[in-house]
């Protein structure tokens, strides 16, 4: 059984930062790839950005240059630290890993107000 659980969101001002977290748990040795998806009230799940256990890493185009993903792979964990959030920024954020399958977390709210 694999977990993945965040950690992190909040309510924060424009302009602000937060640093979500998300542990991994459970019968496996490495994950190929985490990341985080979010999704805000009327909208589809988006990509925000993921990471390979190598270190490569993809980003929505609206949060490069502000959130940045990093992973430890010794703890299963991967982070998520965004700076100069914005209203828009204002979603569920979903831990997603993979390794033999899909895996989710529960999500995080973070609400960015204006």
């Amino acid at each position: 059984q694999v977990q993945l659980v965040e950690s992190g969101g909040g309510l924060v001002q424009a302009g602000g930062s937060l640093r979500l977290s998300c542990a991994g748990s459970g019968s496996i040795n490495r994950f190929n790839l985490m990341g985080w998806y979010r999704q805000a009230p009327g909208n589809e799940r988006e990509l925000v950005a993921h990471i390979t256990s190598g270190g490569k890493t993809n980003y929505l185009d609206s949060v490069k240059d502000r959130f940045t993903i990093s992973i430890d792979n010794a703890k299963n964990t991967v982070y998520l630290q965004m700076n100069s959030l914005k209203p828009e920024d204002t979603a569920v954020y979903f831990c997603h890993a993979r390794w033999l399958g899909d895996y989710w977390g529960k999500g995080t709210l973070v609400t960015v107000s204006s």
